[in-house]
């Protein structure tokens, strides 16, 4: 990251913005508005979202994010949050230090609740219901995610995989790509990311997409890169700053939604799922004391 000419590295990303206003274009003045204005909401959104909140194309924000002295737009975002909030508060916003134990323990408890209860009412029946039905019939079965959502990824693989069906989880961008190309008809892609603009899933998925693979996309932001390619988007809360990534918070929301589907899934197929489930636990009964 390097800031504009004149200004130290570690200089005010607002002030920075502040500095160059009357020189901004008509459309980059729109922009700066809406940072300038509740900067603090902005690190929670979406390029997409800045983009629609200020009436601009995306490409109008990348060229601002450019001009203050950033390569792309979540440096921007992350340089912003760095200058709004102490690092002690990005774990939990209501935690304070001088909190003891039980205190954190029961604002992160009732955090993580809220979070799931959140989830519950973000998700859409309709969509899940053809996310069953999609899995129920796949011939294979494909999780994608890097970071912290390929931990998320696993965890969905491993779930399906006890349930009975012929499931890869791929968290490799290159290994992404190749397989992607391979993809046939009647294959389902279940792809993970919170933001929904993680450029190797984005790239990936555009590949598959070519190849007529059902695509399923579970994300915490309806307007995203991701969802533009998605048949079926399954959403999860999570309200997470740049330096937030990975937030337990955001990963319990996303167990959540795998529970529901895959529980649901289950049971529709049950006869399947129940065969598979007595079949892989016998499998390792032997390795349990």
């Amino acid at each position: 990251m390097s800031k504009l000419k004149g200004f130290s590295e570690g200089a005010n990303t607002l002030l920075v913005i502040s500095s160059i206003y009357e020189s901004l274009t008509k459309t980059e003045k729109k922009i700066a508005d809406v940072i300038r204005k509740d900067p603090e909401a902005v690190v929670y959104v979406t390029l997409t979202d800045l983009a629609e909140m200020a009436g601009v194309g995306e490409t109008s924000v990348l060229r601002l994010c450019r001009k203050i002295g950033f390569k792309g737009y979540q440096e921007f975002k992350l340089a912003l949050a760095q200058d709004l909030v102490v690092p002690i508060k990005n774990v939990h916003s209501q935690i304070d230090e001088s909190d003891n134990l039980h205190d954190i323990a029961a604002k992160i408890t009732a955090e993580n609740t809220k979070s799931i209860e959140n989830t519950l009412n973000l998700l859409d029946m309709e969509q899940m219901e053809k996310a069953i039905e999609a899995i129920g019939t796949s011939k294979k079965l494909y999780f994608f995610g890097v970071g912290s959502s390929a931990n998320t990824a696993m965890d969905g693989k491993y779930r399906f995989m006890r349930l009975g069906y012929n499931t890869e989880v791929v968290t490799d961008p290159h290994i992404m790509a190749m397989n992607a190309i391979l993809m046939e008809e009647g294959d389902v892609l279940f792809a993970v990311s919170t933001s929904g603009s993680t450029k190797d899933i984005v790239d990936a998925v555009k590949i598959a997409k070519q190849k007529s693979v059902f695509f399923i996309c579970l994300t915490s932001h309806l307007r995203s890169p991701l969802t533009q390619y998605a048949d079926v988007v399954l959403l999860s809360k999570s309200r997470e700053t740049p330096l937030q990534g990975g937030a337990f918070s955001s990963k319990l929301s996303q167990i959540h939604v795998l529970d529901i589907l895959s529980t649901a899934t289950a049971i529709r197929y049950r006869t399947k799922a129940y065969d598979a489930l007595e079949k892989t636990s016998m499998a390792v009964v032997h390795k349990i004391y």
